[in-house]
């Protein structure tokens, strides 16, 4: 977020600031005050370091090669009343890890952001009544599987969740609503629940504080490297920590992207603060990426704050003492969403897509989402080909205002058209050079006024059909 500078006198609020403080007010409310935040996703993008060595990417036994643009599993320290296990409980053919639990600490408090999409699963619709019902105030477990979405399977598949945790609350003696559950993979299976009731008790005895990047690998599904992400944050002079997990490769689009995603603190935040927060910073992250333009039934974002930490109970999101909170927690969940893109399915192209010169910001957004999303566009990325007449289509196929004469197109430094035809300082080697990089800037300018948006996106290979061909053999 952008910081206020120092005055003698009273110091203007920032929007950011503004949105925050306005947490009673509906989230779009507060979106759509945030947007754009371009200081904000430029900062988020930075890797946090480690403390210690990273832990590289290593393909679990069955999947496939590593992305070339995988990034490390960051060193992931305990995170006080989180404690995590994972078992194998069959789902898939192959001998790998598919079930995660994790149990928190009383008083555990829960937000989440859910897909909008139109099917749905039994997962989904169990955790959002439940933290509706509880307003999130004490979240005891969280269970995951892959290997099955456990969706569009009617009362059978809503019965099976409810078993499921029943199962665990009998275990951690909680009520089955303090139960978070989620499930990934195949659409149309019905969950066997049996499959995990017979593995809880090997897993709660494995239970650890420190087992982050087992449970990135055993929530994974056509990844390729497990998803990480580790922040440390002051609250009023006090340290507290925030890490996180993700999931996801294809069917990767905005409106929750296709993804798991799962971030825990041992900061003491009201849930009500944290779903704010968790609404808030979606928008910019897992709601600005994209891989093939499909969201699944299964999205989900849920953020866990134990208050395990020695830092003061905060109840508001816009509170000053949580400024350094906001931005870490933002930071983390901004690198969690990049790492979906890294690993698109058959992806060998990092993609930055900023749009400017917009009407307004959802303009912006959806001209971006159509340059970020168009077969063409991202068949060019993957032959190196810097087409920009693509882009132009594009641009002009989202039926958003832009004037014509004015538009602008760069590859990275590189102007390829402006003011509606080819630059005169187009160069096509230079042009094609570019693109062999592996990460990749397209800047378009759409002439019609100051708003701006950014998405991210990869290329789309012979690899992708591949994948998505096989995936149920």
């Amino acid at each position: 977020m952008t910081k206020t500078p120092d005055a003698p006198k009273k110091v203007a609020k920032s929007t950011a600031e503004k949105a925050l403080e306005a947490a009673a007010k509906p989230v779009e409310a507060l979106a759509g005050a945030l947007d754009p935040l371009t200081t904000a996703i430029k900062r988020a993008t930075k890797k946090t370091e480690p403390a210690a060595k990273a832990e590289e990417p290593k393909p679990a036994k069955g999947a496939l090669p590593v992305s070339p643009l995988a990034v490390p599993f960051p060193l992931v320290p305990p995170i006080a009343g989180v404690q995590l296990a994972t078992g194998r409980a069959g789902f898939y053919k192959h001998d790998r890890e598919d079930l995660l639990v994790m149990r928190f600490a009383k008083g555990t408090a829960g937000a989440g952001v859910f897909t909008r999409h139109g099917i749905g699963s039994a997962p989904v619709d169990w955790c959002k009544k439940h933290l509706e019902m509880t307003k999130g105030a004490d979240v005891r477990a969280l269970v995951v599987n892959a290997g099955c979405a456990n969706s569009f399977t009617g009362k059978p598949g809503a019965d099976a969740v409810r078993r499921v945790a029943s199962a665990v609350a009998k275990r951690f003696d909680c009520r089955q609503r303090d139960v978070m559950v989620a499930s990934t993979g195949v659409i149309g299976v019905l969950l066997d629940d049996t499959k995990i009731a017979h593995r809880l008790p090997d897993v709660e005895a494995k239970l650890t504080d420190d087992g982050w990047a087992g449970a990135a690998r055993a929530i994974m599904t056509t990844d390729t490297f497990p998803k990480g992400a580790y922040a440390e944050a002051i609250i009023d002079g006090e340290k507290v920590r925030i890490a996180g997990i993700a999931k996801g490769s294809g069917m990767i689009a905005p409106d929750m992207a296709t993804m798991l995603a799962f971030v825990a603190t041992d900061a003491k935040i009201s849930s009500g603060a944290l779903q704010t927060l968790a609404s808030l910073y979606t928008r910019n992250s897992f709601n600005a990426v994209t891989v093939d333009g499909d969201r699944s039934t299964n999205d989900t974002l849920l953020l866990f704050a134990t208050g395990q930490s020695s830092a003061p109970n905060i109840t508001r999101a816009g509170d000053r003492r949580l400024a350094d909170f906001r931005e870490k927690l933002e930071a983390v969940l901004m690198d969690l969403a990049l790492q979906l893109v890294r690993d698109g399915e058959g992806a060998s192209k990092f993609v930055k897509v900023t749009v400017s010169g917009a009407e307004s910001s959802a303009s912006a957004r959806k001209i971006a989402r159509t340059i970020c999303e168009s077969p063409l566009v991202k068949t060019a990325f993957a032959g190196e080909d810097a087409n920009w007449g693509r882009i132009a289509m594009a641009i002009g196929r989202a039926d958003e205002p832009i004037d014509r004469d004015r538009v602008k197109i760069q590859f990275g430094s590189l102007v390829a058209a402006q003011d509606g035809l080819i630059s005169p300082t187009y160069d096509e080697a230079k042009m094609s050079a570019y693109m062999k990089n592996q990460e990749l800037e397209v800047s378009v300018d759409v002439g019609v006024g100051r708003a701006s948006a950014t998405m991210w996106t990869c290329d789309l290979t012979k690899q992708y059909v591949a994948i998505n061909g096989d995936y149920r053999s």
